[in-house]
């Protein structure tokens, strides 16, 4: 498990929707930025992964950018933003276990076959029989 919070540069805004004067005074909204390709922590190869994998998330300049303004408080919203930020990088950094192609048995073989002879029988059963031929 990788912690990027030390990298994460943060900038806070007021948040929208309902809240009354909270939301019109207090800036709880937090948006959190990480500049992947000055990053120390992880080395080119993963970078190239994270840049493909989070390609929707990442800003034009190169920054992984995470918003959160669920909560009335900017503490809250800030964790929420280092949380999402580190689930997001350590699960694009897991490698997929390559997929083994396998063969059919023979058991599974002869059952598709089987019901391949009822399924004919029985749109052979469907067709009219015609005595005048």
């Amino acid at each position: 498990m990788m912690d990027i919070t030390s990298e994460i540069i943060f900038k806070t805004a007021r948040s929208g929707g309902k809240g009354g004067q909270n939301v019109n005074k207090v800036e709880t909204m937090v948006e959190g930025r990480w500049q992947i390709e000055e990053s120390t922590f992880i080395n080119e190869e993963q970078k190239l992964v994270l840049f493909a994998k989070l390609s929707s998330r990442i800003t034009k300049d190169g920054c992984l950018l995470v918003k959160s303004q669920v909560e009335r408080s900017q503490l809250a919203n800030k964790e929420l933003v280092v949380e999402k930020m580190n689930s997001l990088v350590n699960n694009a950094l897991i490698k997929k276990k390559a997929r083994l192609a396998s063969k059919p048995t023979r058991a599974s073989k002869e059952k598709r076959l089987e019901s391949k002879k009822i399924q004919s029988l029985r749109k052979q059963n469907r067709t009219k029989f015609n005595d005048f031929e």
